[in-house]
């Protein structure tokens, strides 16, 4: 199957009648929503942003969708100009297993204490060694990262956590979610975040949590490029 970048930048070639190749904010694990992502690319050709949009999602399947679209300076990049990611991994707590969202949430059919996993949230705050929480083939040149917020609120059947830092190492919000899942069980102290931290052994912490129900739902940058909120 093809990834979304690879789908974006067919229909982006489309409208500019020539090969156009994006980078976006960050890449997401096989199996990740982003319902935002900010990608920049150069075009060899002038295209109005309506003409960007319409012909672009006239060529996307169902799944992806362009939505905005501005010429920004040239020294703009996606990536390097962002100030901070926000992900939200969705959590149903239904007595059945949940049917038409069965691959955009991740259903635990057991209890779990929010509020157990709401403490742990707290060693996770700051900047930090995430080596813990690093997936095995991250090619990032430092774990620490420094994480602004991490909390649990809920909605009905659904618990959501919501964590939002500068950047993100491969896999570590969805092996963050293991552990406070572990915590949620009562298999593991919410004090067990901060031992994993001084330790930095990936071996050491929970089995990573399924792809779905992960999402990327905003990138921040600096005010004076413009762009719009997640």
């Amino acid at each position: 199957s093809t990834s979304v970048q690879e789908e974006l930048e067919r229909a982006l070639s489309f409208v500019a009648a020539s090969t156009i190749r994006v980078s976006p904010a960050g890449r997401t694990d096989s199996g990740v929503h982003a319902s935002y992502q900010v990608v920049h690319f150069d075009s060899p050709v002038s295209r109005a942003a309506s003409n960007w949009i319409k012909g672009a999602n006239s060529r996307l399947p169902e799944t992806i969708s362009l939505n905005w679209v501005k010429e920004m300076p040239s020294e703009f990049h996606a990536r390097f100009a962002a100030l901070s990611r926000t992900y939200r991994y969705i959590i149903s707590r239904a007595e059945t297993r949940p049917s038409i969202l069965s691959k955009s949430v991740t259903w635990v059919s057991h209890k779990i204490d929010v509020e157990a996993m709401a403490i742990g949230c707290r060693y996770l705050i700051g900047e930090r060694d995430f080596s813990c929480f690093r997936g095995a083939d991250c090619q990032s040149i430092s774990p620490f990262r420094n994480v602004r917020e991490a909390a649990f609120y809920e909605s009905g059947d659904l618990i959501i956590f919501e964590i939002r830092a500068n950047a993100f190492l491969l896999r570590m919000v969805r092996n963050i979610v293991g552990a406070l899942l572990d915590i949620g069980r009562g298999k593991k102290q919410p004090e067990w975040i901060q031992l994993l931290l001084s330790e930095g052994e990936r071996s050491n912490a929970s089995a990573t949590a399924s792809a779905r129900g992960l999402y990327l739902v905003d990138v921040n940058y600096p005010i004076k490029y413009g762009l719009p909120n997640g």
